[in-house]
Formats: C-alpha cells, sequence, structure tokens
C-alpha cells in the first residue's frame, strides 16, 4: 500500500506541474501543440536522467518509482499528444499532425538517450 501512496504523490506533483505548463502563453498560429510536445520531451529526459542515474549510483527504489511512475507519469501526456494528432488531422492539418508525431517520438527517445549520456559523463 506504501507504494501506491508514493506513485500517488508522484503523480499529484507530475500533475500539478503539468497543469501550470498549460498557463505558458504557447500558441502558435499553425496549431502545433507545443505545450504538450514540451511536456512530453521533458518528461523523456526527466525519465532518462531518473533511470541513468538509479542504474549508476542505485537510487533507493521508492525514490525511482516516485519520479518514474509518478512525477513522471503524471507530467506526460500521451493520451493528450494522441487527441491533438487527432484533431489536427481532422482539422485538414495532417503536415502538422506528421511533423508533430515524428518531432514528439523522435526528441523523446533523443532526450533519453542525452539524460543517460549526461549522466554516464559525471
Amino acid at each position: 500500500m506504501i507504494k501506491c501512496l508514493i506513485v500517488g504523490a508522484g503523480g499529484a506533483v507530475g500533475a500539478i506541474a503539468r497543469y501550470l505548463i498549460g498557463f505558458m502563453p504557447l500558441d502558435p498560429r499553425n496549431g502545433f501543440p507545443v505545450k504538450t510536445f514540451l511536456i512530453n520531451v521533458i518528461g523523456c529526459f526527466i525519465i532518462g536522467l531518473i533511470a541513468a542515474f538509479s542504474e549508476r549510483n542505485g537510487l533507493k527504489p521508492d525514490l525511482v518509482l516516485f519520479i518514474k511512475v509518478g512525477i513522471c507519469g503524471g507530467f506526460t501526456t500521451f493520451s493528450s499528444f494522441a487527441l491533438e494528432t487527432e484533431g489536427l488531422i481532422g482539422r485538414g492539418q495532417a503536415g502538422i499532425a506528421l511533423i508533430y508525431m515524428l518531432l514528439s517520438v523522435v526528441s523523446g527517445v533523443l532526450l533519453v538517450f542525452a539524460a543517460e549520456r549526461i549522466v554516464a559523463g559525471i
């Protein structure tokens, strides 16, 4: 039961951070979902850092659970990503949707790699 509370506490932190990012004045005219994109790539970088730190330094499992499952799970927004992509396609903006999908996936994976390299260099 304690692990559920750890995940829930982290999830609350991540969800609140995600909510606050929603207030950033970033609404480009072309409809590209900048805020969701930023949330997802930042989350990928954070989860990469934690995974690498944990592997290298043996972080406490409860801390890893709190950050990876809780904070990152509450912060990142794959469901919003999917909904926004569908909306772009539905509004006839398939090109922007494709760019958004490619940038999100490629950036996310690259940021996980970058985070691991940063930790390896420490």
